[in-house]
């Protein structure tokens, strides 16, 4: 038997853990790596890629046809001048302007109400979410039959009532807040699910010692439930900015763009310069300018919301 010399501690050899540590985080690293390849992919190919193309389209003159040729910063200037592309900027800014506000005062409403408990709770949740769920082409032809100046759904309960409704769709007036409408009532429900789940992650404790200080029903939302829903607003309203400035689809298929230009965002006219007139230099600098107008708008919503309110419950 080994005898341990007397004052010197029997220490275990342990030359090779951290050798076997460094391989183990190693081997987790690539496994990581692994898994996010796919995706990290698709981020390249279908994202990364294109952007930097549209940025070198954008100094091009090109029609698809013929060879491309460099023709700098002309192409900014351009769409300035002729194609309308600061009437689209103000036409995305109000449809964003009738959009966003009732969209995210409806959704916090209808949480408010989804978040108690009732026998029919469950499936009025289900129903609010149903809309978001139909493609927003569909929902287009749905709503220009429903806004129809004759035969539309509309009107029709107009006329019952002795009120002769307008031509929606084709009136200078309506037609953006018809479109605006339209999108809000098929993502109020998607918002609402985001809001309905910021609401049941505030802890109890603090409306209960809110009302024990004295605390109104209005005092707790605003001093409360409002600051707690912070993180959650802001997620809601930067995907809801970017989405009202992307809009297409439902203007595609509800107005075209019409009357007139009246309904004429900027992607639509990104579509007519790159689709119709194919004139890819002028529509990739519109892409690029919209870009940069979203960009702006995200970083104006997060240095707004960066300041956070904490509750530190002891």
């Amino acid at each position: 038997m080994t005898q341990i010399a007397a004052g010197r501690p029997a220490i275990q050899p342990a030359a090779e853990e951290p050798r076997s540590t460094h391989s183990s985080v190693r081997r987790r690293s690539l496994t990581a790596y692994g898994l996010l390849a796919p995706s990290l992919f698709g981020v390249i190919v279908f994202l990364g890629i294109p952007v930097i193309l549209v940025v070198v389209f954008s100094f091009l003159k090109w029609n698809l046809l013929t060879a491309p040729t460099f023709v700098g910063l002309t192409n900014y200037l351009d769409v300035f001048q002729h194609e309308g592309a600061g009437h689209a900027l103000l036409v995305t800014f109000y449809y964003f302007l009738l959009n966003i506000p009732v969209q995210t005062a409806l959704a916090l409403g209808m949480a408010l109400l989804m978040n108690r408990r009732g026998r029919f709770t469950a499936l009025i949740r289900v129903l609010c979410v149903l809309p978001y769920l139909a493609t927003p082409v569909a929902m287009g032809v749905v709503w220009q039959w429903i806004f129809a100046p004759q035969t539309g759904v509309v009107n029709t309960l107009l006329h019952f009532v002795g009120v002769s409704g307008p031509d929606w769709l084709n009136s200078p007036g309506w037609s953006m807040p018809v479109v605006a409408f339209a999108n809000i009532w098929q993502f109020v429900g998607y918002n609402m699910l985001f809001f309905l789940a910021g609401l049941q992650a505030i802890p109890p404790m603090l409306y209960e010692a809110s009302a024990i200080d004295g605390a109104s029903t209005v005092q707790r939302f605003f001093r409360v439930t409002l600051p707690l829903l912070r993180p959650t607003m802001l997620f809601v309203l930067v995907t809801g900015a970017i989405g009202s400035f992307q809009v297409f689809d439902s203007v595609y298929v509800m107005t075209n763009g019409g009357p007139g230009t009246s309904t004429t965002v900027m992607n639509m006219l990104i579509y007519q310069n790159g689709f119709i007139g194919f004139r890819i230099g002028a529509a990739s600098a519109l892409s690029v300018i919209l870009f940069a107008v979203i960009l702006v708008v995200t970083l104006i919503q997060f240095r707004y919301f960066n300041r956070r309110t904490v509750y530190e419950l002891v």
